[in-house]
């Protein structure tokens, strides 16, 4: 008698007289294998402290960070460090930003790449070009030495997509 009024009462996913659902089989991945990922040692990774200061949620909330699509990217002339980033951030207008990050990244492995940017920062003048942003990398010191890694998302994420 429950059971009887629990399906009548709730809903339930399973078709009622119609034909079964087909079965789906698994997608047969191209690169998958049963062999794990190598591990990687953090053992000598040191990372900065956290900030003590906090932020109130009103102040963070006034920085707007979007996914951007890297459309091209070119070494700024007579600078060891600047990469020039043209970027489509959704607006419909391509947008410059500057990165000090030529010593990890060289442009052309960036181009077509999907990262992180924080988009309405004042522009900032770098080498007579203005910046209109910063790209979010990740820095830790790893052996006496500074790592970087630009933070790029799945590159199903559409330029424009805001981060909450």
């Amino acid at each position: 008698m429950v059971c009887e009024l629990v399906g009548k009462l709730f809903p339930t996913m399973k078709s009622i007289g119609g034909a079964p659902a087909p079965v789906k089989e698994p997608k047969a991945e191209a690169a998958v294998t049963e062999e794990k990922a190598e591990a990687i040692d953090f053992s000598n990774v040191k990372i900065e402290p956290l900030f003590e200061e906090m932020v109130d949620f009103e102040t963070f909330s006034k920085s707007d960070f979007r996914a951007v699509k890297i459309k091209d990217c070119v070494a700024v002339p007579k600078s060891k460090k600047l990469l020039q980033f043209t970027l489509d951030d959704g607006s419909g207008t391509d947008r410059t930003i500057l990165s000090g990050i030529h010593e990890y990244y060289e442009p052309e492995e960036l181009i077509g790449k999907t990262a992180i940017a924080i988009v309405n920062l004042p522009p900032r003048k770098m080498m007579g070009i203005d910046s209109c942003g910063m790209l979010i990398s990740a820095v830790h010191e790893e052996d006496g030495h500074e790592g970087l890694n630009l933070l790029m998302v799945d590159e199903r994420i559409p330029a424009g997509a805001k981060l909450y």
